[in-house]
């Protein structure tokens, strides 16, 4: 079983470095164009379960990249920033220099265990679906997912960096769990 990760493509705040989660934006049109190029690199792949998000930049992603039938996951939302919705991390250190969303969350939006908590329904979900599964989110919560997939603390998503409409492919070796691929954005080249 697989469990291939697909962050969606590019949009205007993605593009500038903003922490996108409930702001619901459409895909650039560079973003349109990489996540078409998505389906070329998901075609002929048989997936047993698709999940999106329920945001429009996955969701466009995911029928970019030709997938359908997909289900919405509210788990699959991006880390909720709060009061850091659409800020900048330099914008957010001049108020709080030594800030690091994994581990100090964001005010009036999530800590790193409870998006860790969704993270790890999504995976059980994609475990019981008996073949394998694509799943298409969002950076942060695709670092988590990937992070406690590896029986790490979802903080551990801080070392697994994840640009826009990559794909990451989660599975076994024998029987341990195993990034089988990370970040992969050779379709866009």
């Amino acid at each position: 079983m697989t469990i291939v990760l697909v962050r969606h493509g590019e949009t205007e705040w993605s593009a500038g470095g903003r922490h996108t989660s409930v702001t619901d934006l459409a895909l650039t049109e560079s973003g349109r164009r990489a996540a078409g190029r998505l389906g070329a690199r998901l075609a002929g792949r048989d997936f047993a379960l698709v999940l999106t998000s329920p945001r429009a930049r996955a969701r466009e992603t995911c029928m970019l990249a030709g997938l359908q039938g997909a289900l919405v996951v509210d788990d699959l939302a991006e880390w909720d920033y709060g009061d850091y919705e659409g800020l900048t991390t330099a914008q957010i250190r001049e108020r709080r220099p030594d800030w690091l969303l994994w581990r100090d969350g964001a005010p009036n939006g999530e800590q790193a265990a409870d998006v860790g908590a969704r993270a790890d329904r999504v995976l059980a979900r994609a475990l019981a679906a008996g073949g394998d599964v694509a799943l298409f989110a969002h950076g942060h919560v695709l670092r988590v997912i990937g992070a406690r997939w590896t029986e790490r603390e979802p903080a551990f998503g801080a070392h697994l960096a994840l640009d826009t409409a990559s794909l990451s492919e989660l599975g076994f070796e024998r029987e341990t769990r195993v990034l089988r691929g990370w970040n992969d954005t050779s379709h866009l080249r």
